[in-house]
């Protein structure tokens, strides 16, 4: 930490490196220079912390002190671009393999850049010499893409860099990939040490019961779609960017291209500056959407997955996720990419609409990396599942309904606490309604000057009246979609019953006189 502390006070001018990354250079070398040749090592640093610079520097580095060459190995375009950019900037001449390369030059390089499936290729054609390739470097190391290539570099050594050492497959751990981890810097290390802006995070309690998971392990594009693509979704995705980033530079990150190109379309009804990119856009219509994005103050982008890695926007205001993930790596990025610090930004926003925070923990975390490492299984085991996140959820009426129900101190009714209450005293499951419909009137009659106004007030607890069935269904192991349906409509029906035959008697419990004719 106190390396960190001191590096504040040295920041880079050209290519100086902060003090902490000097250490992580100074500890891989280490190993380089202890370890067999053919040794794996993971280095773990968080998006923002600067791993290419790290790796850049490294190059440098070995390539001066060893007759050997360098492989550097990335699994998108534009990380491999970047890549070979950052290598150049550093005084390393690289070579770029990508599908259009000529490799008959590739003899007068000491170092390659290549993308994954490129480079299978070549490997594979025996295209490429890569017999005196002595350091492989591999970027965002968790995908799982590269992991086919190891057996071309059986004698060099192997470093992987990724700000998440979790596999993105359950079934191949990458401690099974990898001899060991050094784990960097935390991300709460470079906030406190401004080389990290800080996350002030707005949650919201999210259904999402209805999302399937598919075989990669998360949820899948169509369930994501059919929810988030919902009028009533979009509405509350709008109003949370209302309520906490209007005016400000905002990515918003969906599962799935229908979903983001609904966003594009509700918030160009509003009269928002909005665009919306996916991977169907040529590069030419990418280029000119980003720079669109950067140079727009109140800018608001919809996308959907590629702007997680090799993307880098410090003036990013606001991260929305309008998605939900299972991968703790996906949820690191998405966050991450708001997260760099520009001259007098030192926080950023995160608006949580897939229950991600719940999920996961908070962005920065102190997570375990050495045992997630070592034990993955244990840590991906022990994420709750949705069920669990929302039967935690203390269900709250929204602000505009609320305030139709303002002369009630309290509107909440805790339907799985009067349930276990009701059975622990041998009382029929069937009070837990009854007991519900008898405090849903109590707070019509509040706010009502006669029984009209208070079954108008009945028909717009609707949502609530749903989400009290839904969690009563749960509580006695009953949530068929036919039985749930008959259970909301005759709710519905018994409260309309219950405020025409009591409305006088409780009104005049409640003021302590009859209600005025």
């Amino acid at each position: 930490m106190a390396e960190v502390a001191s590096a504040v006070q040295n920041k880079k001018t050209d290519k100086e490196l902060y003090e902490y990354q000097q250490g992580a250079i100074s500890q891989i070398f280490d190993k380089f220079e202890t370890a067999p040749e053919d040794h794996h090592l993971l280095y773990q640093l968080p998006t923002g912390g600067g791993k290419t610079v790290i790796f850049s520097e490294m190059v440098r580095q070995y390539l001066k002190k060893h007759n050997k060459k360098v492989l550097v190995m990335t699994h998108r375009v534009e990380l491999c671009r970047q890549t070979s950019e950052m290598l150049t900037s550093f005084g390393v001449t690289n070579k770029v393999v990508d599908s259009k390369a000529d490799l008959d030059d590739q003899a007068d390089y000491s170092c390659y850049v290549a993308m994954v499936e490129t480079l299978n290729n070549r490997l594979n054609d025996d295209k490429l010499d890569i017999s005196d390739v002595g350091l492989v470097i591999i970027d965002e190391a968790h995908y799982n893409s590269f992991t086919k290539l190891f057996k071309f570099f059986e004698k060099s050594f192997i470093l992987g860099v990724t700000a998440t050492p979790l596999s993105s497959n359950k079934e191949l751990p990458m401690k099974g990939n990898y001899d060991e981890l050094i784990v960097g810097e935390t991300i709460e290390s470079l906030i406190e040490n401004d080389f990290l802006a800080r996350a002030e995070v707005f949650q919201y309690d999210m259904g999402l019961t209805s999302l399937e998971i598919g075989s990669n392990g998360d949820y899948t594009v169509k369930s994501s779609e059919d929810l988030y693509s919902s009028p009533a979704m979009l509405e509350k995705l709008l109003k949370a960017y209302e309520k906490h980033s209007k005016g400000k530079k905002t990515l918003i990150f969906n599962n799935g291209i229908n979903t983001s190109i609904n966003v594009y379309h509700t918030f160009n009804a509003a009269g928002l500056p909005i665009m919306h990119l996916d991977n169907t856009a040529t590069k030419k219509q990418r280029a000119q959407i980003l720079k669109w994005f950067k140079e727009t103050p109140d800018a608001i982008l919809t996308s959907v997955s590629i702007l997680t890695t090799g993307f880098d926007e410090p003036t990013i205001d606001t991260i929305i996720l309008n998605r939900a993930t299972k991968s703790l790596t996906l949820y690191y990025q998405m966050i991450g990419r708001g997260s760099r610090i520009l001259n007098n930004k030192s926080k950023f926003t995160v608006i949580d609409l897939g229950n991600n925070m719940y999920r996961f923990g908070p962005w920065g975390a102190d997570l375990d990396w050495q045992t997630i490492f070592k034990s993955p299984n244990f840590y991906v085991d022990r994420i709750q599942d949705d069920e669990t996140i929302e039967g935690r959820f203390k269900h709250e009426m929204p602000e505009e309904l609320r305030e139709e129900f303002s002369k009630s101190e309290d509107v909440f009714f805790d339907i799985k606490q009067v349930y276990t209450d009701a059975t622990s005293k041998g009382e029929s499951s069937k009070v837990v309604l009854e007991r519900s419909i008898a405090q849903h009137a109590k707070i019509c009659i509040e706010n009502s000057e006669d029984v009209y106004d208070a079954l108008g007030l009945a028909k717009m607890l609707k949502d609530d009246i749903d989400q009290r069935i839904q969690t009563y269904a749960k509580c006695i192991s009953r949530s068929t979609f036919n039985f749930v349906h008959w259970l909301k409509d005759d709710y519905k029906k018994k409260l309309n019953a219950y405020l025409r035959q009591n409305f006088d008697e409780v009104f005049e419990q409640i003021h302590g006189h009859p209600p005025v004719d």
